[in-house]
């Protein structure tokens, strides 16, 4: 099969002014609810968008672990390559995609890291071998092979037993949003596709061309 001419009709749902909220973190809400009570396979996965100081954009998905009107929060190593992208440049972009739903959602807006109290919290909240992970793993540095993952986490099982303590180099981020779409697939095309920015501190809704 020609990967050109694979293509699919989009007639699940639609998204009306009407019928979306007028505050973008509340029409996420009802969205990310549908998508968990749709029991879509990993509904809380997101792609992050970063950019380096060379100007060369990346990519990962990683997984929400909270949201307020604040912002998204999500947790990582400070050392990997998004920490370093984000330590010289602040700002960052979010997209989530219910394929299931034929639903996405884009966010764009400055990052910043959340306080260590909130990072240690969410820390040991998590299972005893994600919190040795976090100490094991030299992420996005190159490694001569997994032994060197299983040998860090043998050490650091050994070292801290049942009480890792949060790594200096691990916390969380939160994104501050200034701008929102939400993109409804729909049938020939003509998709729905709402965007809202703030301006003077309100949300601005707009209708955009898909």
């Amino acid at each position: 099969m020609n990967i050109a001419d694979l293509r699919k009709s989009y007639e699940k749902a639609e998204l009306s002014e009407d019928a979306s909220d007028a505050n973008p973190l509340k029409q996420f809400e009802r969205w990310l609810n549908e998508a968990i009570q749709s029991e879509v396979p990993e509904p809380n996965a997101m792609t992050v968008a970063t950019v380096a100081s060379n100007l060369r954009p990346s990519t990962r998905v990683v997984l929400i672990k909270g949201y307020d009107e604040r912002g998204i929060v999500w947790y990582t190593n400070y050392d990997s390559r998004k920490g370093h992208e984000l330590a010289g440049n602040p700002f960052a972009a979010l997209q989530f995609h219910w394929v299931e739903l034929e639903r996405v959602v884009r966010i764009e807006g400055r990052m910043e890291k959340i306080s260590d109290e909130e990072s240690d919290a969410y820390f040991h909240s998590r299972p005893l071998d994600s919190r040795i992970g976090a100490w094991a793993s030299p992420q996005s540095q190159v490694i001569e092979g997994r032994t060197v993952l299983v040998t860090n986490a043998a050490k650091y099982a050994a070292q801290f037993m049942l009480n890792p303590p949060r790594p200096p180099h691990w916390g969380g981020y939160r994104l501050v949003p200034d701008e929102w779409q939400f993109w409804q697939g729909r049938k020939s095309r003509l998709h729905d596709r709402l965007r809202y920015r703030l301006n003077e501190g309100e949300w601005l809704r707009e209708r955009l061309a898909p």
